[in-house]
């Protein structure tokens, strides 16, 4: 029941990056772990040619997929792959989406999540501005998976911000989330430790922060705390900045007694569109 969550500091060089992520992968199974989280871009960061990329992995020409799957089974490691840039499976000349790929330990693909919530925003740093939407499309699918560690559910960086993602998740049976992250240091700052404690609480879920930590081309800086959460919303491991490896061990006899003490999903309301209108007063 032991899982992992990596931090990087990608940079625009795939091949390196990779190398990178396999050292650290490797680090992950020779201590026990089941399935390990990668961040967000872990295979390449500061790079405009996601549309490239994404073709060539979709024709089977291109070096991520290959390698995603041969780690997976040389270590016997279940993957969360952070995201890459993929089309959809039936249209390859298509918008790429921002994908979180499940592989499990013999290398075979289990779960393809693509990112739903774009982020489209203006921040007080370096780069000022992000258009995600300029090169991915909207994903349109709520994904959980069975793994060795428990149900999984799969979301990446921006998602946070959107609880009602979450719900779904726990409504869909997840016990572990996945967060795969490359926030940037002006709103993880301000936001990160807050979103990722709050969605471990209100789901009672794991949730599985992985993260890009330092500077990347662009130029770009990246938050970094990459950081596994309890249910309970009790941070169990987390890293500043810079390359690391973090682990912690599913308690789900703790969690089931967190979930049954305090039933939040049986006490959930639902409000009408007439109960969300401001009420009549008379004077």
């Amino acid at each position: 029941m032991t899982f992992a969550v990596i931090q990087m500091i990608s940079q625009d060089d795939i091949a390196a990056n990779l190398a990178r992520a396999r050292a650290l992968l490797e680090q992950a199974a020779g201590q026990g772990a089941r399935l390990a989280v990668l961040p967000e871009n872990f295979a390449a960061m500061g790079r405009r040619d996601s549309a490239a990329i994404g073709l060539a992995e979709a024709r089977g020409e291109g070096p991520i997929l290959p390698w995603l799957k041969r780690t997976a089974r040389d270590l016997r490691l279940w993957i969360v792959a952070g995201t890459l840039p993929l089309p959809p499976v039936d249209r390859p000349e298509a918008k790429a989406h921002a994908c979180s790929l499940l592989v499990d330990e013999h290398g075979e693909l289990v779960a393809r999540y693509d990112k739903l919530h774009l982020f489209d925003v203006d921040v007080a740093d370096n780069r000022g501005r992000y258009r995600e939407s300029d090169d991915y499309a909207h994903g349109a699918n709520v994904v959980v998976a069975d793994t060795p560690v428990g149900k999984l559910g799969l979301t990446v960086c921006y998602d946070l911000r959107f609880p009602e993602l979450y719900s779904a998740l726990r409504e869909a049976g997840a016990e572990l989330i996945t967060a795969p992250a490359a926030f940037t240091a002006v709103t993880g700052a301000a936001h990160w430790e807050v979103l990722i404690r709050a969605r471990a609480i209100e789901t009672q879920c794991y949730v599985l922060a992985a993260a890009q930590g330092g500077m990347h081309p662009g130029p770009r800086e990246t938050h970094g705390q990459a950081a596994i959460v309890d249910p309970w919303g009790r941070i169990l491991a987390q890293q500043a900045r810079g390359e690391a490896v973090l682990l912690a061990t599913r308690d789900s006899a703790e969690q089931a007694s967190i979930r049954a003490r305090m039933p939040v999903v049986s006490h959930r309301r639902f409000f009408s569109q007439d109960a969300l209108r401001p009420a009549h007063t008379s004077e």
